[in-house]
Order: structure tokens, then C-alpha cells, then sequence
């Protein structure tokens, strides 16, 4: 009898599963996420999970882990200070697919240098100037590299990489070692990510290991990939990036595992976004593009899912232009008062019960910030910094008493993307705690924020709710109807028959909703899912039984929808994906483009078999890496050709190896 130990670390619980066989849950507990340091929560949950099923640490056979880390990172802007090499682009070439956005103001570096389609050097690389930049601290954290045509040629990448190693002895992301596809920029953004994130992945895998060994769990760990697939604690190490989605796909594995179900719509809250993808076949669809987290497009294989900022823990906007007012929540999560409040009871209670006593509605009502320890700061403007420091000192304050000057309002916002502070302020979980839908934290602290909230004015002087309760209706029926946006967007995206506009603008046009409200005039009306959706999530049975009755269609909540991460977690397969390139520069000359650099053949197949058996070693070697056993290869060729004067001329040749198996399990 093997038993599976499953966590997934999300932006607001931690949860932990036990199954026995790959076929029966055993057990699930929840702790909260502990941002500051991940192995208390970690440890709350397997601790927890332990102890109700009488389970002890020496029969854990296998541990994995899924993670929102790294999606909720970059949903939320935030991860470490980077430096970009960019190797033979132009200067212009940064707005490419969002790259200069994506540097939020840190440093970059166009140097000379890069390679041609074919794989030929264009110019030398420039590595004076690389080392004498290398040489000036600027607090960075890590590096990615991209170069021209790197996925042609890697030499100037591969260079790069040592002598940044050499000098600085940090993290290196090179673009080629994270997609073998063209397109410069885009794999520019996708080492950038990469390089952004691999600092916070290491910690939480390192607490993750750390505190599975105190509790004398000695088993494999694996990490759960974007694309479903589990891979090895180190790899994870390595390319961050690639769990993008790791969080969300684990839980479409565990949506499948729990209901059995062909075909659906998966929606999945968090605390801090709402994941929705589409189940065909009783398999996720992945997303041809490359994963997409927020404004971000990557090259990274993932489940094709549709990640909205909208969660439990979404910042409440109050909409007081126009007549009528209302809410928008998100897309960035913040501490819900409520929760802060079970850390910091007085500070927080005599704040509320201050701003209650003011006549007038303040701009940082029942909003709070705290300083997160063990967040590398380097970098820092001198503002930051004073302001940083002030926080750190006070703990938790309220954010009206920290901020002095309007530019400081700016400073606070940098300081929250680098993830060095936490603001609280109301979200969905405190209006939940205001109705009795949820009772673990501070139901008071909640009553008194929203109902601050519920002063504020619309722009034709009438109060925006009559009290705390019809804040928080207001603040449930405003996730219901973004929900549903969010599953119908993806619902569009995914129709085969296109209708002419884009998925979002469908989702919101008058006539489908209408149709969902069943509109009978001289026009009938009638529009809703034509498939069932299953909600998972903590909050799921809370929030979805609305969003099923406005979409008009089956509403499917499983018992375990709260653990369903950690159960996909530890359900799923190995699955290791290589892939190359043969290209045919000049006629009779066919050239394998491979990460020890370019090999030229006289005879495609040859070069096509060579190509192949490089790509099958390396895939089966990442699978053993990995951890898996029973290992099965497969392999797809996609070859391009063209009709010259009666003859077949080959252009190009991409072939995919796929390496899979099962979890090697311990003992």
C-alpha cells in the first residue's frame, strides 16, 4: 500500500492530502499561506493531515507539490530585481511582447553579438562590455540572457551564462533552455519571468524539503508543472517559469480524478485569481500560444486556461463616479481585514474605530500594510528604502498613518511589486465573514471595515450601501457577475465556431445577457452553458452555486473541491517534452540545430534521425531526472516542404519527443 502526500501552497491556504493507492483520499487539511516564511504554513497543513488520519511520516512514499506562486507573482507584478542581456536586438526591440513592461524599470543590456536563421554568427559577442556591466552592483538577483536566433545557434547565449556565473555567481535563465521555438522577444519575456521567479520558487521548494524532512518524511519530492505534468524538485529549481499554472493545472488533474467527467468547464477560485480551462476527452487542452498569466504571453507549455485576477482576497474598488456607484474587485489580492486582524486585534480595532468616528470617509479607510521579512531589497530607490524601513519598524499600521506625501503613495505601490510589503483592505472573504458565510477570522474587524466602506458616496450624494450587510451583497453579487465573465470568456475563446468578436466583448454583449436573464419582448431570448462547470476551490460552495444559476447550466461541486490541487498534485504523471529543429541553409546541406551547436548532414533522414536520438536522449535523461519509471518515448515529426519543378524540396523539419512515466515511489 503506497500513500501520496499532496500540497499545493496558494496565495492564501496552504492544503495538504493524503491518498492511498492513487484511488481513495485518506485525508485533506488547510492551514493559512505564511508568505514570510513558507514552511510554517507547510508545515500546519501536513501536520494537520497527519494527525487526523493516524498516518505516520515513514509511510509517505511519494510527496509532490503544487503551487499559485509563481502565477499569483505574476498576476500581482511582483518576484526579484532582474537584469536583462539582450544579445543583438535593438534597442526598440524591447516593446516586443511586452519586454520593456515586463522589466518594470530594471536594468537592461543590448549588447553586439547573435546569430543568423541559419545559425551562423551575424556579429562577435561583445564580452567587454558584458563583463564591465556585470561589475557595477545593482542589487540584481538574477539574469536572463536571449540572443538572436538561440535556438539556431546558443553559443553567445551558453557564453554569457558562464561569465555571468563567473562574476556575479547568480541565477541564470538563458532563453534557449526554456523554448526551442523563434521569436527573440517572446523568449526574451519568457527568461526574463523566469529569472524573476527563480528566487521565490527556490525558497518555497527549499522550506518545502526542509520542513518534510523535520517531520521525518523522507520521499521523493516532485513539483506539479503548468502543463499538468510532474517534474523534480530541482528541475523546478532551474525553470520556475515552467510552473506557471502549476497550481491550476494540478487542480483540472484533480477535477477529472474526482468527477470522472469528459467534458467541462473548470473554474477554480483562489484567493487571489479565478482559473477557468475547458476538460475535452477527460484531458486539459494546452495552449498552443504558450501560458498567459495576466498581461504576460510565454513561450512555457501549458494547461490553455484563462487566469483572471478575481479571488477571495481581491481588493475591493469602490466605483463612486456616476450616479448609481457599485464595486469592482481585483485584480490584485490583498490581506483581508478580517485576517490581519487575528494578527494584530488592537492596532487594527483602534484604527476602525477611529475612522468610524470621523464625520468624513477617508481615502485609506480599512486599509493596512505590514512589512514581509526575508525579501531580498536591493536596488532600492532612497524614498523606498525610508519608507520600507518605517514600515518594518511599525508592523502592522494603518496605511493613512505611514504615508506622508502623495509620492509616497508611489513608493508604497514599488515596494508592493517587489513583494517587500502586504496591504490589507476589504475583499470578497470579509464580506463573507459579514454575512456568516465564513466564521475563522475577525467577523467584527469585517463588519467595521465594510461598513466604512458603505459611507462612501456615489456622484449623486447618496451613500454607496445603507450598511456593512449590503456592502457585502453588493461586494458577493460583484464576484458572482465577473465570475461569470470569466467562464464565459473562456467558453467563447474555445467555441469552433467563431462569432466574429472577441471572446471578452462576447461575454459582455447586451444580447447574451439578455439571454441569461431570459429577456420575452417581441424578442425571445435564451442563452446560457451548454456544459456542465465544475468549481473548485475553498470558497467554491460559497460563491458558485450563483454563478451556476446565472450561466443557467449544471454546477458541479465534488466533496475534496477544496484540496483538488494537491489531490492532481500527486496524481499525475512525468512527462518530459523535447523538441528541435533541422533547417536546410543551401541546397544539399541539412543542419541540426542542437544545444552543443549547429551539425551539418548531407542526407535529411540522416539529419532527422540524428536530430531525434539527440532529442530522445535528452528527454528520456529530464524523465530519470525527474523521477519517473516505466518510462514510454514517443516521438512527432512536423516537416515542411516545398513543389520545385517536379520535385519535393524539404525546408524545415521540427520534431517533438515525449518522454513519460510514472512517479518513481520510495521503498
Amino acid at each position: 500500500m503506497a500513500i501520496l502526500l499532496g500540497v499545493d501552497t496558494g496565495g492564501t491556504y496552504t492544503d495538504a492530502v493524503l491518498i492511498r493507492d492513487e484511488a481513495e483520499v485518506i485525508a485533506s487539511a488547510k492551514a493559512l499561506t505564511t508568505r514570510h516564511d513558507l514552511a510554517i504554513g507547510i508545515g500546519a497543513a501536513v501536520e494537520k493531515v497527519l494527525a487526523d488520519s493516524g498516518t505516520k511520516p515513514a509511510d509517505i512514499a511519494l510527496a509532490s507539490l503544487s503551487t499559485t506562486l509563481a502565477t499569483n507573482a505574476l498576476v500581482e507584478g511582483q518576484g526579484g530585481r532582474v537584469g536583462l542581456i539582450y544579445i543583438g536586438f535593438r534597442a526598440q526591440d524591447l516593446d516586443g511582447h511586452g519586454l520593456r513592461a515586463a522589466l518594470g524599470g530594471d536594468p537592461a543590456l543590448i549588447l553586439e553579438g547573435g546569430h543568423n536563421h541559419a545559425g551562423y554568427e551575424a556579429r562577435p559577442l561583445d564580452m567587454t562590455s558584458l563583463e564591465a556591466w556585470l561589475r557595477e552592483d545593482r542589487g540584481i538577483s538574477a539574469f536572463a540572457v536571449a540572443s538572436q536566433f538561440a535556438t539556431r545557434n546558443p553559443e553567445h547565449e551558453l557564453a554569457a551564462q558562464r561569465m555571468i556565473a563567473e562574476v556575479t555567481g547568480r541565477p541564470v535563465s538563458c532563453s534557449h533552455h526554456l523554448s526551442a521555438k523563434l521569436n527573440g522577444p517572446k523568449r526574451a519575456l519568457t527568461a526574463l519571468l523566469n529569472a524573476r521567479l527563480i528566487g521565490m520558487i527556490a525558497r518555497l521548494i527549499e522550506k518545502a524539503e526542509g520542513k518534510l524532512a523535520d517531520l521525518g518524511i523522507d520521499a521523493p519530492l516532485m513539483v506539479v508543472r503548468g502543463d499538468g505534468a510532474l517534474i523534480s524538485a530541482n528541475q523546478a529549481r532551474e525553470r520556475p517559469i515552467e510552473t506557471i499554472l502549476s497550481g491550476p493545472a494540478a487542480s483540472i488533474v484533480g477535477a477529472r480524478w474526482l468527477t470522472g467527467v469528459d467534458t467541462a468547464l473548470v473554474s477554480d477560485i483562489g484567493g487571489t485569481t479565478t482559473d477557468v480551462a475547458v476538460l475535452r476527452g477527460g484531458k486539459p487542452m494546452i495552449d498552443p500560444a504558450g501560458a498567459q498569466v495576466g498581461p504576460w504571453r510565454t513561450m512555457v507549455e501549458a494547461v490553455g486556461m484563462r487566469t483572471t485576477g478575481l479571488g477571495g482576497d481581491s481588493e475591493v474598488h469602490v466605483q463612486a463616479d456616476g450616479l448609481a456607484g457599485g464595486v469592482v474587485l481585483g485584480p490584485r489580492r490583498v490581506l483581508p481585514v478580517s485576517l490581519i486582524a487575528q494578527d494584530a486585534p488592537d492596532v487594527v480595532h483602534r484604527a476602525l474605530d477611529a475612522q468610524l468616528r470621523s464625520t468624513v470617509p477617508g481615502e485609506h479607510d480599512a486599509a493596512f500594510v505590514r512589512a514581509v521579512p526575508g525579501v531580498e531589497a536591493g536596488g532600492l530607490a532612497e524614498r523606498d528604502d525610508a519608507l520600507l524601513d518605517r514600515i518594518a519598524r511599525g508592523g502592522v499600521q494603518p496605511v493613512g498613518a505611514v504615508l506622508r506625501t502623495r509620492l509616497e503613495g508611489q513608493a508604497l505601490t514599488r515596494l508592493v511589486a517587489r513583494g517587500l510589503v502586504q496591504i490589507s483592505g476589504v475583499t470578497p472573504s470579509d464580506a463573507s465573514h459579514v454575512l456568516g458565510h465564513a466564521t475563522a477570522w475577525d467577523s467584527e474587524a469585517a463588519q467595521k471595515a465594510l461598513a466604512l466602506l458603505a459611507r462612501k458616496r456615489t456622484g449623486s450624494g447618496n451613500l454607496i450601501a445603507g450598511d456593512a450587510a449590503d456592502m457585502a451583497r453588493m461586494i458577493v453579487d460583484q464576484l458572482t457577475t465577473q465570475t461569470v465573465l470569466a467562464i464565459l470568456e473562456t467558453g467563447f475563446a474555445e467555441e469552433e465556431s467563431a462569432f466574429g468578436l472577441a471572446p471578452d466583448q462576447l461575454a459582455r454583449h447586451v444580447l447574451m445577457q439578455r439571454g441569461m436573464d431570459q429577456h420575452q419582448g417581441l424578442i425571445r431570448l435564451n442563452a446560457g452553458l451548454n456544459v456542465p462547470v465544475v468549481g473548485l476551490g475553498a470558497s467554491a460552495a460559497t460563491y458558485y452555486p450563483a454563478v451556476g444559476r446565472r450561466l443557467g447550466c449544471e454546477m458541479i461541486l465534488p466533496e475534496h473541491a477544496g484540496v483538488a490541487n494537491a489531490i492532481g498534485a500527486v496524481v499525475g504523471r512525468v512527462t518530459i517534452r523535447r523538441s528541435g529543429t533541422v533547417t536546410s541553409p543551401s541546397e544539399g546541406l541539412f543542419r541540426v540545430h542542437l544545444e552543443t551547436g549547429p551539425e551539418d548532414h548531407r542526407e535529411v533522414s540522416a539529419a532527422l534521425d540524428a536530430l531525434e536520438s539527440a532529442l530522445r536522449a535528452a528527454a528520456r535523461a529530464g524523465a530519470i531526472t525527474a523521477g519517473a519509471e516505466d518510462i514510454q518515448i514517443t516521438a512527432t515529426r512536423d516537416l515542411r516542404t516545398a513543389q520545385a519543378e517536379a520535385r519535393q524540396v524539404f525546408l524545415e523539419g521540427e520534431i517533438t519527443v515525449e518522454a513519460s512515466g510514472r512517479p518513481r515511489i520510495a521503498g
